[in-house]
């Protein structure tokens, strides 16, 4: 899968059919969309595109009004949305830059300069809430017109249901929040994780006795926050069970950074540098901020403890065991 920051440029312009959509988590609506480009730009014989965007435009436009805490929380990183997007079998993804230039695009300039003259796109599919332009002023209606002046062809993905309940991206944050890791599997078609690098720390977890694999958060408003189950994919040949943080780690650190920080049970391996996988299975608690490193070094000690029972009990092994 080609990925392009960015317009490609003039040589990678090949036309295209094409999904346009933020994609967070890539849920099976997300999938159910996916499949339906692939069969046309088969048909068709056309490249498969997606355009996404980073960030989240509701996030710029909850930074430009001054309180990002109204921006989504996010449920997948662009490392995790890409690998969703190229396992879902896609040719090639723009990550379009979402700044106040892109925000100021009409409706007309949008079709012109994006879809026409930058990506080729030969037939388009979209949600059928998808709005475009300054002010959200261009719709599907007006995207369908659009599309018979310029020769391309305007589909919408009806809503994915689940018993009854929309597949969403807020469905999805919503039981993420809530610790319902089932449901959140079955909205997303698979166990919840989160992928990335192993990075050196501040060591305080060693010098505490807990080790800790530290990853950092991209996105200042995750999905999850707190104390929770895990396992840990990538550093052997079976999953890692553990127990995992991720917050600001007010106790230890005011820098507000969000940091993924996992202890292993009984495994202490060089991991720096190293690409893993972090499963959650179970929540424990909500991150709290402590009077001193000792207070803070006990409750480690028991949510180590409170996970260990419950792997010793249930044997769990992915996200949809009752753990």
């Amino acid at each position: 899968m080609k990925v392009f920051r960015g317009l490609p440029n003039a040589a990678s312009r090949a036309p295209c059919a094409l999904a346009i959509g933020n994609f967070d988590g890539v849920h099976r609506g997300h999938q159910a969309l996916l499949a339906r480009l692939r069969e046309v730009a088969s048909s068709m014989g056309l490249e498969s595109a997606v355009m996404t965007f980073e960030p989240h435009p509701r996030e710029f436009f909850a930074a430009r009004a001054g309180d990002p805490s109204k921006a989504p929380k996010r449920i997948a990183s662009l490392r995790d949305k890409l690998a969703s997007l190229s396992r879902a079998g896609v040719d090639r993804v723009t990550v379009e830059h979402f700044n106040a230039h892109f925000a100021s695009l009409t409706p007309q300039d949008f079709v012109e300069k994006i879809l026409v003259h930058g990506l080729h796109v030969k037939w388009l599919i979209v949600g059928d809430d998808f709005c475009y332009g300054a002010r959200r002023a261009g719709n599907v209606q007006t995207l369908i017109e659009a599309g018979q002046q310029y020769g391309f062809a305007v589909e919408t993905q009806p809503t994915v249901t689940n018993d009854g309940t929309r597949v969403s991206s807020s469905a999805v944050r919503n039981a993420l929040e809530a610790g319902d890791f089932a449901q959140a599997a079955v909205l997303l078609g698979h166990p919840y994780s989160i992928t990335g690098h192993v990075i050196h720390g501040k060591k305080l977890g060693r010098s505490i006795g807990f080790p800790t694999l530290n990853m950092p958060i991209a996105h200042k408003h995750p999905a999850l926050s707190g104390i929770y189950v895990v396992q840990v994919h990538g550093l052997e040949d079976h999953p890692l069970p553990g127990v995992a943080s991720i917050g600001v780690r007010p106790t230890v650190d005011d820098s507000g950074r969000v940091l993924l920080e996992t202890h292993l049970f009984d495994y202490a391996q060089p991991c720096y540098g190293r690409l893993v996988r972090v499963e959650f299975l179970k929540k424990l608690r909500d991150e709290e901020k402590y009077v001193d490193v000792p207070t803070l070094t006990a409750a480690i000690a028991r949510d180590i403890a409170q996970a260990r029972a419950c792997f010793k009990a249930n044997g769990a092994t992915s996200a949809t065991d009752r753990i």
